[in-house]
C-alpha cells in the first residue's frame, strides 16, 4: 500500500515553514476560505510529475510575502511495498524561479518515470465541477490525468505532440517553409497523434470495465466515451494505416490550417464525455448534483484500476467533496472511501459534513499558516 508518512513544505503557497506525519489512513482538513487546505493537496498533487491539482506555474507557487526567498520546496517520505523513498521538488536556491526539480532519494531522478513510478496521486477539485460546461480542452486535461496516472510515458507523447504542432503552425504562419521541413514536422505529429490517442483510448476501455463491476460503490456507474475521429479510425485500421492518413490529411489541409492557425484534425482535437451508465443521460446535461456524483465515481474507478495495475492504490486528494452532495450521496462517498485501501485527504469549511469519519480518520484544521489537530475529532 502506497503511504505518505512526511510532508514537509518550504515557503510554499502560505506556508512559510510546515511538517505533517499523518496518523490515520484519511484526513480530514478543514478551515476558512483561503487558509491553506487547498494548498496542502496541491502540495501532495506536485510530488508527481505534472503541474499539480491547480496547474499552476512554478514561479507562482512560492510563498509572497516581504521577507520570503521567492523559492520554494515540497518534500516527502512515502512507502510502497515495504519500502521507504524520499521525493522532493521545488525550485533551486541559487536557479531560477521558474525552474522546477525533482529529487529521489536525494539525487536527480533519470527521468520523470522514476518518479511517476514511486508516487500516483488522483484528485478532485470544485474546479472541475464546471467540467462540462467549459471547453474540450479541460475534458482532454481531465483524460491525461487519468492516463498518465497509469503510463507515465504518455505525458511525453503529449508534449512531443504539442511540440510538434507548434512548430508546424510557426512554419505555416511565416510561409514559404521548405516542404521537406514541413514533412518532417507532420509525421513527427502523425505519430505521437496516434500514439496519444491510443493511449486514451486504451484508457476509457479500462476504466469503463472496471465501472461497470460496481468500482465506485453506490455512486451512479458513469460511461465514458472519446471523440476523436483519429480514436475512430484507429478502432478499424492499423496504427501504421492510421499515421499515414494523417500524414496525408496534414499535407493537403496546410492552405486551410495556415489561415486557421491550427490543425483541423489531430489529438488536440478529441473530446471526453460521460453520461449515466443506467439512463444514458449525459453529464452535460445532468445537475450538478447529478454530475458532481459521476465524477466521483469515475475518481473511484480510476483509482481502483490502478490498484488492480500497480498492485496498490494512488492517494486521493478530494477537496471540497461533499459540496452538492445531499447526504445519501455524502454517506456513500464516506462508505467508498473506507472500503478502499488508498490514502485519503479531504478537505472542507466545516467539520460537521465529515462526522461519519470521527474516530476513523485524522482530524486536522488550518488557519495561521499552521496546520493543528481538530477537536472535533477524536485523536486516532
Amino acid at each position: 500500500m502506497l503511504r505518505l508518512k512526511r510532508l514537509t513544505l518550504t515557503q510554499f503557497r502560505n506556508y512559510p515553514a510546515l511538517t505533517w506525519r499523518p496518523a490515520a489512513r484519511m484526513a480530514v482538513v478543514t478551515g476558512p476560505n483561503g487558509s491553506g487546505k487547498t494548498n496542502l493537496l496541491e502540495a501532495v498533487s506536485l510530488l508527481q510529475p505534472g503541474r499539480g491539482l491547480r496547474s499552476a506555474r512554478v514561479a507562482d507557487l512560492a510563498r509572497r510575502a516581504p521577507a520570503a526567498p521567492g523559492h520554494w520546496g515540497v518534500a516527502a517520505q512515502v512507502v510502497r511495498d515495504g519500502m521507504e523513498a524520499d521525493l522532493g521538488t521545488g525550485t533551486p536556491p541559487d536557479g531560477p524561479p521558474d525552474r522546477r526539480l525533482f529529487r529521489l532519494n536525494g539525487v536527480a531522478p533519470r527521468n520523470q518515470a522514476e518518479i511517476a513510478a514511486t508516487m500516483a496521486a488522483v484528485w478532485l477539485t470544485p474546479q472541475m465541477d464546471r467540467l462540462f460546461q467549459e471547453g474540450a480542452s479541460g475534458r482532454r486535461r481531465f483524460l491525461d490525468r487519468l492516463v498518465w496516472a497509469l503510463e507515465p510515458g504518455h505525458a511525453r507523447e503529449v508534449s512531443a505532440y504539442e511540440t510538434a504542432m507548434a512548430s508546424r503552425n510557426r512554419l505555416l504562419a511565416g510561409g514559404g517553409a521548405d516542404t521537406a521541413w514541413l514533412a518532417g514536422v507532420e509525421d513527427s505529429m502523425a505519430r505521437h497523434a496516434v500514439a496519444v490517442t491510443a493511449a486514451r483510448a486504451g484508457l476509457v476501455a479500462r476504466l469503463n470495465a472496471v465501472l461497470e463491476r460496481g468500482a465506485a460503490g453506490r455512486f451512479p456507474v458513469g460511461r465514458l466515451a472519446l471523440l476523436d475521429a483519429t480514436a475512430d479510425r484507429l478502432a478499424e485500421q492499423p496504427a501504421l494505416a492510421v499515421e499515414d492518413g494523417l500524414r496525408a490529411a496534414f499535407a493537403d489541409g496546410r492552405g486551410r490550417d495556415a489561415a486557421a492557425g491550427s490543425a483541423a484534425q489531430g489529438a488536440h482535437r478529441a473530446d471526453m464525455l460521460l453520461s449515466d451508465a443506467a439512463s444514458g443521460l449525459p453529464a452535460v446535461l445532468a445537475s450538478t448534483g447529478q454530475q458532481k456524483a459521476l465524477l466521483i465515481g469515475v475518481v473511484l474507478g480510476h483509482a481502483a484500476l490502478i490498484a488492480e495495475a500497480r498492485g496498490d492504490a494512488p492517494l486521493l486528494l478530494l477537496d471540497e467533496p461533499a459540496v452538492h452532495l445531499d447526504a445519501d450521496r455524502r454517506a456513500a462517498l464516506w462508505e467508498a472511501l473506507s472500503a478502499l485501501s488508498a490514502q485519503v485527504l479531504l478537505t472542507g469549511t466545516d467539520p460537521e459534513p465529515f462526522a461519519a469519519l470521527r474516530g476513523a480518520a485524522e482530524g486536522l484544521q488550518t488557519g495561521g499558516d499552521t496546520l493543528r489537530p481538530d477537536p472535533a475529532f477524536p485523536p486516532i
